[in-house]
This record gives structure tokens, sequence and C-alpha cells, in this order.
């Protein structure tokens, strides 16, 4: 498997610098592996994500206005440790606290808790939400309940609109709190990844073949099946979130989020028919993203989120930004 990378041991700094060089109002700190704002906002509250690399742009492509205050990346594939996420946190802090948005994954919840317990030691105030919008499986093999994927974005982008307007720690853990309780995600994919310096996929799906629920590090699904045309995908897709939770009559906000190795031409393709059949649902589909949000390295395949709006979401979300991989507002 061809790579353009230098060493597979230094991947993950070699590509936070070149982020840090492309976008010059975000800065990179090479001892934390850490990424955050270049001007730091004086009293607000700070937004701090991340998780194992691999996934990009997540999580340091959403660091900068309107979003994140800092992202913490981990190796391939795995967690960043509590030192570093304390870095993390003393990045963001600019007075009124941090909040810690953090994928259900064990790593994650371990290492995020304690850096939090660290930061609190230093008198930073934290709060913690914790993202499970994958509806695939109840359990899985790297988290205990469900796990956090791309629905993850519409939480960085919500909480972080509403930290820029001065709003406190609690409340800005309450709006992300109500996007994880509104937003559901189930993906599929077609082929595997291989990580750096590995040299080949870490398992194998066959040719006419999609494996259903796959999470973000290749974690099983709930089932392979035969490949289906882009109507049949978007309808097991649709139908698996809206038997997890009601959005008949409801203003949505669609994600359509490419794995890293799916054409833009097969995304557009996938949210026509997902417009299609959430129309035919009664769904009010007001704002799309479509694109690579949070990706498996090289994997082929597709993840839809829905996230269910009100007024006060939907404004936020609308709300300008401006980070390296995030549309900036409406």
């Amino acid at each position: 498997m061809k790579k353009i990378i230098n060493n597979p041991e230094t991947v993950v700094g070699d590509m936070l610098h070149g982020m840090s060089v492309v976008s010059p109002k975000i800065e990179y700190d090479p001892e934390g592996e850490v990424i955050f704002r270049h001007l730091k906002k004086q009293n607000k509250v700070g937004l701090v994500s991340g998780g194992g690399s691999g996934h990009e742009p997540a999580h340091a492509g959403y660091v900068g206005y309107g979003m994140l205050d800092a992202a913490v990346a981990g190796n391939v594939f795995a967690s960043p440790s509590p030192d570093r996420i304390l870095r993390g946190i003393q990045a963001a802090d600019a007075g009124k606290g941090v909040l810690l948005i953090v994928k259900n994954y064990s790593g994650d919840i371990m290492n995020f808790e304690l850096a939090g317990e660290l930061a609190g030691d230093l008198e930073i105030p934290v709060r913690t939400v914790v993202v499970r919008d994958d509806v695939a499986v109840p359990e899985s093999t790297y988290s205990t309940g469900r796990r956090g994927i791309a629905g993850t974005v519409f939480v960085h982008k919500i909480a972080g609109a509403l930290a820029e307007t001065g709003a406190e720690l609690d409340e800005v853990a309450a709006a992300a709190q109500t996007v994880v309780d509104n937003v559901r995600s189930f993906g599929v994919s077609f082929s595997a990844c291989t990580l750096p310096g590995v040299g080949k996929p870490g398992f194998s799906i066959g040719e006419d073949q999609m494996e259903l629920g796959m999470g973000i590090h290749g974690e099983p699904g709930i089932q392979k099946a035969k490949m289906g045309s882009a109507l049949e995908i978007a309808g097991i897709m649709v139908d698996k979130i809206c038997a997890d939770l009601d959005y008949t009559g409801r203003e949505t906000a669609v994600l359509i989020n490419g794995l890293g190795g799916t054409p833009l031409m097969e995304l557009y393709i996938l949210a026509g028919e997902v417009d299609r059949l959430l129309k035919a649902r009664e769904i009010q589909p007001v704002k799309y993203y479509v694109g690579n949000y949070m990706t498996s390295l090289e994997m082929a395949g597709a993840s839809l989120s829905l996230l269910r709006l009100d007024a006060v979401l939907r404004e936020l979300l609308a709300a300008p930004c401006e980070t390296p991989a995030f549309p900036g507002g409406d």
C-alpha cells in the first residue's frame, strides 16, 4: 500500500505540522500533539475534543472561531494520553472553564476523565459530554454502549457557536448534550483501511459485499450484506436511524460523510437518495453537509447523520465559524 509519508512513526506530527502551515489561524504544540487557536478569545468557555488520528479532518480541522479551541491527537486509532489532553485543556482555558467533547470509546473516556481531574487540580472547571450517535450496535468491541462517530461534528459546531456568545460553561454543556440527544448516525463500508507502517489492510470485505454499521476504526458492524445501489444503501441508513429516533415532521440537518476513500460523486448521489427518502417520511431536511468530515484513513464507505433541529439549534448551526475544515455558516 503506497502512502505519502516520511516515517510511519512520525505521521501524526508531520500531519499536524502541515495543517498549521496551511492554516495560519491555528497553531501546533508538538510536545502535546495539540492544535489550538492562534488567537485565544478571553472570557469564553473553551472547547476541547480529540482522539486517535486517522479520522481527518477530525478533530484538528474543527479548531477555530465558532468551533473548537483545541484538539488533541493520539496515535493512529489510539486515544491521546491524559497529559496531552491536559495540555489541550490549558491551551483552551480562557477564564470560563472548558468543555470536553468525547466520543464513546473506552480509551477516550478514561483518558479525558483523568485529564479533567488533573485540570480540576489546577482550578480549571471542566464539564464533559459523551457522543454516542452510532445506532448500528448497542455494544461494540471498542466501547461500552454506542460509539461516537460523525455526528460529533454537529456537537462541535453548535456548542462552539454558543460559546462564542459568552455563555456559561453549564449552558454550553447543556447545548452540547441537546445535540447528543437529537443526533443519530449509521455507516456502511466497502473496503478496509491500511495503517501506516502495516502495509496491508486490517481485514477483508468481498468484492460484492458491504459491511453494515462498521465503526471508524474497523470495528465489526451488524452484518455483511450484498453490495447495493445508492438507493438501497440510503434506505438501510434511513431505516436504521428512524427506527431509533422519530424525525417525522421535524426540521433536520443532514450530514453525508465519506470515510476517506469514496468520491464526492458517490456521496452526492447518496445525498439525493437520502433526500427523497426523508421527504417521503415527512422529514424536512433544511441543511446538507456532504464531504469527508470524520474518516477512517482511506476506507471506502459513508455514514449518514441526522440532527433534529429547533429554532435555537438551527440558529447556532448557521452561526459563522472559521476553521480549516467546516463551512463557515449560512
